[in-house]
C-alpha cells in the first residue's frame, strides 16, 4: 500500500488504535493530520511520527463541538487545498447496566459515538465531493453489531454508525468517494484497561484467539480500507476481533 502524496485525517490520533493508525499511515508515506481533543498527548503523538522520518501535524479537535470541526475543516482546506482520507477513530463508552445511564451519560455516549461523526461528515464530505474523490473509514464497534452487555446505549450509538456509513456509501459513490465501516472487538487500550478486571476476564474468556486485539491489528484494518487496495470496496463492514463475533 502506498499513500504518498495523500492527506490523511485521523480523529483520536492521540492513543490507542487511532495513535498505531496515524504512525501506519505515516509509515506508508501519507501527511497525517493527528487529530484529538488532549493536546499535549496530540502534539508528542505527531512529533513521535516525525522522528520516525513520517509526516504529521497536530489538530485540536473535540468531534462533540461544532465550532471545533469547522475550525479543523477549516485549517486543512487552507493549509492543504484538500483531504484525500478521514479515519474517524475517536470515540467513548464504558459498561454499566442500562437502568443506572443517567442523562449525562447517555448524551456523552451518544455525542462522541454518533452525533460526532455525523457533524464531522457533514463538515467534510462536501469536500470530497468537490475533488470527486476520497476514502472515509468510520471506527464502528461489534457491540453496534451484535449488541453487548452492559453496553446498550453505546451498542445503539455504534450501530448507528454502521447504518450511517452505508447510507453515506451510497450518497457518495456516484463522487468517487468509497466510505467504509471498521468494528474492532475487544482491543487492548487504556479505555478498555480501565474497566474492572471481572470484565477483561470475561471478554477473554469470549474470544476464540484467547486474546485481546492489538492497537496495530485494528489500525491494519482502518489502513486497508483507506487504501487503493479497498478500491472496490465502499459500503462495508470489516470487523476485527479475534472471532468474538462472527457476522455473516
Amino acid at each position: 500500500m502506498n499513500f504518498e502524496g495523500k492527506i490523511a485525517l485521523v480523529t483520536g490520533a492521540a492513543s490507542g488504535i487511532g495513535h498505531c493508525t496515524a504512525q501506519g499511515l505515516a509509515a506508508l508515506g501519507a501527511e497525517v493530520l493527528v487529530a484529538d481533543i488532549n493536546a499535549e498527548a496530540g502534539e508528542a503523538a505527531a512529533a513521535d511520527i516525525r522522528a520516525a522520518g513520517g509526516k504529521a501535524h497536530f489538530i485540536k479537535l473535540d468531534i462533540t463541538d461544532t465550532a471545533s470541526i469547522k475550525a479543523a475543516k477549516d485549517h486543512v482546506l487552507e493549509k492543504h487545498g484538500r483531504l484525500d482520507v478521514l479515519a474517524n477513530v475517536a470515540g467513548w463508552g464504558h459498561i454499566q447496566p442500562f437502568v443506572d445511564n443517567d442523562d449525562a451519560f447517555v448524551d456523552k455516549v451518544m455525542a462522541l459515538n454518533l452525533r460526532g461523526p455525523v457533524e464531522l461528515l457533514r463538515a467534510f464530505f462536501p469536500v470530497f465531493i468537490a475533488q470527486k474523490g476520497g476514502r472515509v473509514v468510520l471506527v464502528s464497534s461489534d457491540a453496534g453489531r451484535v449488541g453487548s452487555l452492559g453496553e446498550s446505549v453505546y451498542s445503539a450509538a455504534k450501530g448507528g454508525v454502521i447504518a450511517f456509513s452505508k447510507a453515506l456509501a451510497r450518497e457518495g459513490a456516484r463522487h468517487g468517494i468509497n466510505v467504509n465501516c471498521v468494528c474492532p472487538g475487544p482491543t487492548d487500550t487504556p479505555l478498555l484497561r480501565s474497566e474492572p478486571e471481572k470484565f477483561l476476564e470475561a471478554f477473554l474468556k469470549a474470544i476464540p484467539l484467547r486474546r485481546f486485539g492489538k492497537p496495530s491489528e485494528v489500525a491494519d484494518a482502518i489502513i486497508f480500507m483507506a487504501s487503493d487496495r479497498a478500491s472496490y470496496i465502499t459500503g462495508q463492514v470489516l470487523s476485527a476481533n479475534g472471532g468474538i463475533a462472527m457476522v455473516g
